[in-house]
């Protein structure tokens, strides 16, 4: 059996690293690729930003239109309060029992006319420099 060694050839194997060449084609494309997903992930980023603000502004709205109703309520609840509150049947009874005041008799009480102003006389009337 010592023969069969004799054939054996002892082959030089070079363990280089392998270095591929750049396709630039290949990289071109990619790149196109990868700015073409960008561009569409940013428009797709963008209308999803309009479609929330607009929700939330929707929302917004409908808060203050919440908020102006129940303002205009409390509104309008207080000059009904401040016109009860001017009443001349409120202010006598108070006026008589709290303050002592005394209601005048018919010869003490004085009237007094409010006088509107007159209309201006029209311009032919009125004298000139």
């Amino acid at each position: 059996m010592p023969e069969s060694f004799e054939y054996a050839v002892k082959k030089d194997v070079r363990n280089n690293p392998i270095v591929r060449e750049v396709d630039e084609a290949r990289q071109r494309e990619l790149w196109k690729s990868v700015g073409i997903a960008g561009l569409l992930v940013l428009v797709l980023l963008f209308s999803a930003w309009q479609h929330f603000e607009l929700l939330r502004h929707g929302y917004r709205v409908e808060e203050l239109q919440h908020e102006r109703a129940a303002e205009e309520d409390a509104a309008r609840h207080l000059r009904l309060e401040i016109e009860s509150l001017k009443s001349p049947r409120r202010i006598e009874p108070l006026a008589l029992e709290k303050l002592h005041l005394v209601a005048p008799t018919r010869d003490e009480a004085i009237v007094i006319e409010r006088v509107l102003p007159a209309d201006p006389p029209a311009k032919s009337v009125v004298a000139s420099r």
